[in-house]
């Protein structure tokens, strides 16, 4: 029997083979970091489409850092520089704010207003309209009005009924208070003080104006229909026949301005028009009429053709809109009925008011929005304007009395103020003109 021999197992030294593992799939850009790359880049593009000269942006994660070379001067980049307002140099109201204008904040607000405000003065061709709004004639402002229309500055005048009632209270003689705090309003009610503020109109008073009011309109029963343009004439004539003191109406009838208030039945002498048709209906007379549209229309006449239109604006509300919204009522009427040129708008603008543009009213709208509604004429074609944020007690005679110095002796530039087709009794058919001046 025959055993196979089996071969002796070879012994090898060859290393054993690890196992296969698989190849790790290539990582994934991060997003956030593939979109600040194309951020860099889009930023880039938008640059270089424009032309200006790009430095490398700075790499990713890092702090950019200013680099000496590049820094300005200030005037070679045109800049204005600041002055300090040196009291040692001023001699008048108008030397100090002109310091005003080259220092900052409310400052350079008030120099700046006092600037545009003596532009539109000096300038022949300017039809400049004052609106004002608040109490500004119980606290004693009226005159500043009154030597903005005896010396030319404004050509028409919008107000609130209140400011323009408690003014002819002032030219009439009689006499506002202040306000002493240790009486309550109550006790105040029982004694006949009406508060404004810190300061107090007697019901007296009131009563005293309701009745020339009263009278005024029975010496002028011509008239078919009244506009608070015409009842504004009619009083400013009666203090001028009477000699009375300076008031804004006397003021305003003697210069040819005319005064409108468009809330005319929101204010006194709007409620002692009211008394005087219900005393006539008593006597059986015929009622008063009273139409809003003539002062509209009066004034719209006034503003179309000119070659250039200001504003000047203490407060806001409904005299500011009013007057403002001279230029879309003809660009409308262009456009919706075929009649006039087209729009008006303002080129000069100077507003006093402390309320911010935040709160979204319209007495803190900017002249800027303004400017999306067609009311004024952009900065880049030649609009000028400023607003100051303070309290038009303490900055309206400061800038006016800064324009008045700077004017000097001389006259006023002469202005066109056009009566409009109406005459003082509101007859007549309103015609806008059909060509710009």
């Amino acid at each position: 029997m025959s055993v196979r021999k089996t071969k002796p197992k070879r012994k090898t030294t060859r290393a054993k083979r690890k196992p296969a593992t698989k190849k790790a799939a290539p990582k994934k850009a991060k997003p956030k970091k593939a979109a600040a790359k194309n951020q860099v880049r889009h930023k880039t593009g938008h640059r270089e489409a424009r032309g200006q000269k790009m430095s490398a942006p700075p790499a990713l994660g890092t702090k950019p850092v200013r680099q000496a070379s590049r820094y300005g001067s200030g005037f070679d980049d045109r800049l204005e520089p600041t002055v300090p307002v040196d009291l040692s140099r001023v001699h008048s109201v108008s030397e100090l704010v002109e310091m005003y204008r080259a220092a900052a904040i409310g400052a350079r607000q008030v120099g700046e207003a006092a600037d545009i405000l003596h532009t539109m003065v000096r300038d022949p061709k300017c039809y400049v309209v004052c609106t004002v709004s608040g109490a500004m004639t119980v606290a004693k402002m009226g005159l500043v009005l009154c030597e903005m229309i005896e010396h030319g500055m404004v050509q028409a005048v919008v107000s609130t009924g209140a400011l323009m009632a408690h003014g002819f209270v002032e030219a009439a003689g009689l006499a506002h208070f202040k306000y002493d705090p240790s009486m309550n309003d109550e006790a105040l009610f029982e004694r006949g003080y009406n508060r404004v503020y810190d300061s107090l109109e007697l019901e007296q008073n009131l009563d005293d104006v309701e009745k020339i009011v009263s009278r005024v309109l029975t010496e002028n029963e011509d008239v078919e229909t009244w506009s608070s343009m015409q009842l504004h004439r009619a009083l400013g004539r009666w203090l001028s026949m009477q000699n009375a003191g300076r008031g804004i109406l006397r003021s305003a009838y003697e210069h040819d301005v005319p005064v409108y208030v468009p809330a005319f039945t929101d204010s006194e002498l709007g409620l002692d028009f009211a008394i005087h048709n219900h005393r006539r209906q008593q006597k059986e007379l015929p009622r008063l009429h009273f139409d809003p549209f003539l002062d509209l229309e009066d004034y719209t006449g006034r503003v179309d053709g000119q070659d250039r239109v200001g504003i000047f604006t203490i407060g806001g509300g409904v005299p500011r809109n009013w007057a403002q919204q001279v230029g879309p009522y003809l660009d409308i009427l262009a456009k919706r009925a075929g009649i006039g040129s087209g729009i008006a708008r303002f080129r000069y603008g100077v507003r006093i008011c402390p309320e911010p543009a935040h709160w979204g009213g319209l007495s803190g709208c900017t002249y800027s929005e303004g400017v999306s509604w067609g009311k004024f004429v952009p900065k880049a074609k030649g609009g000028r304007f400023a607003e100051v944020y303070a309290d038009a007690t303490i900055v309206w005679p400061l800038v006016v009395q800064a324009v008045r110095e700077r004017m000097g002796v001389a006259a006023p530039p002469a202005k066109r103020n056009p009566r409009g087709a109406r005459d003082a009794g509101g007859r007549g058919k309103k015609r806008l003109s059909r060509a710009r001046r």
